[in-house]
């Protein structure tokens, strides 16, 4: 039982290790597409590319890797793959580039810390996530959630001074990325308009779409984690339908074909958010899900903006503001304490059911006849 435990901790922090190590490929993502895209790529034709590299990567691995763990499929199965594809791969990205369209990418990035609010409750309904807030350990994961969504809003509202660069290059920052956004589907936009919508509030319906798609994404996706542990294959069937439906969308929005053709730079672009912010960041969120749940997974989401400010100072000499540095400081304490929560109750529940069992077990010599 010893090594169980032992072998389940390394796990959980192996689990820990990879969603950090995710937030820093996303950050890179956003670091290296940002010049990519300001070319004038079409967006839609840049997430079709990228879906379609990170299944031909996601498919033959699950294939031959998990050719014992994988589990005939039935129609239950295929619904799920359905659902997760069209929340998590499809709807999460299409959205946020139809709110990023109607509205502007400031007001996107901070309405991104809904995403573990959304994934908590969501997991708390469907019974993934426990809370028992007359224990200090169920007010502790409350408070810590609150801690970590405060550090994102904080990164996302308040700039403050520049502490490492200078602050006049910020300017071309939010140039390069507020260009580049894709043009509105006329369709969408016209339909709502009838209904009284205007483009900024339908830019926010999105935008809460997107994050509640997320949190769906992974709430669902855990339960399904604990009775098929095929991890990858659960990633690769998921990118199929959401890859299906990409294409199809990609189709119906482009009116050119010259729209489908990249620059060299695009090309390096779609290679790295294909198989490493595709295949092998959301490989890693499925398998860190199976350990960790979908609550404290979705806590990671907000160390993106703070990765993605990291690397542009590394590699584009971007300021790093006094925002960034207290909002990324509450979000590291708002994770341990998570953390030290789910720590708790688990060896909690460990020792109940160590004691249960014990006291199960007949007691020896008792009904000896004297």
């Amino acid at each position: 039982m010893a090594a169980a435990a032992a072998t389940n901790d390394g796990d959980v922090w192996r689990a820990h290790s990879a969603m950090a190590a995710v937030q820093l490929f996303n950050g890179g993502y956003h670091v290296i597409t940002k010049v990519a895209l300001n070319d004038g790529v079409n967006q839609f034709v840049f997430c079709v590319f990228r879906d379609l590299l990170a299944l031909s990567i996601l498919a033959p691995v699950a294939y031959f890797r998990e050719k014992r763990l994988r589990q005939p499929l039935d129609r239950r199965l295929l619904a799920t793959f359905f659902f997760l594809g069209l929340t998590g791969i499809f709807g999460n990205q299409l959205l946020f580039l139809l709110g990023l369209s109607y509205t502007n990418p400031s007001y996107a990035a901070a309405i991104q810390p809904a995403i573990p609010v959304f994934t908590f409750i969501l997991a708390v309904i469907i019974g993934t996530e426990t809370v028992n807030l007359r224990r200090a350990e169920g007010q502790t994961k409350v408070g810590g959630t609150l801690v970590c969504v405060s550090g994102a809003i904080l990164m996302a509202v308040f700039r403050g001074p520049a502490v490492f660069g200078f602050g006049e290059s910020d300017a071309g920052v939010v140039e390069i990325s507020a260009k580049g956004q894709p043009v509105p589907a006329v369709w969408l936009m016209s339909n709502f308009l009838g209904l009284g919508i205007d483009s900024w509030h339908l830019g926010v319906l999105c935008l809460i779409g997107n994050c509640m798609c997320m949190a769906a994404y992974l709430a669902i996706q855990a339960p399904l984690l604990a009775k098929y542990p095929a991890s990858i294959s659960v990633t690769a069937y998921s990118y199929s339908f959401g890859a299906l439906f990409m294409v199809v969308t990609g189709y119906l929005v482009t009116n050119e074909s010259t729209e489908w053709n990249l620059t060299q730079s695009e090309v390096f672009a779609v290679c790295y958010a294909g198989i490493v912010a595709s295949a092998l960041s959301y490989g890693m969120v499925t398998w860190s899900n199976k350990i960790l749940g979908p609550a404290l997974v979705a806590l990671y989401n907000p160390l993106q903006p703070l990765a993605s400010a990291l690397l542009s100072k590394v590699f584009l000499g971007s300021p790093i503001y006094l925002g960034s540095i207290l909002g990324g400081l509450l979000i590291i304490a708002g994770l341990y304490l998570v953390t030290w929560a789910s720590y708790s109750e688990k060896q909690a529940n460990i020792a109940i059911s160590h004691v249960s069992s014990r006291s199960s077990e007949p007691l020896i010599g008792t009904n000896k006849i004297s």
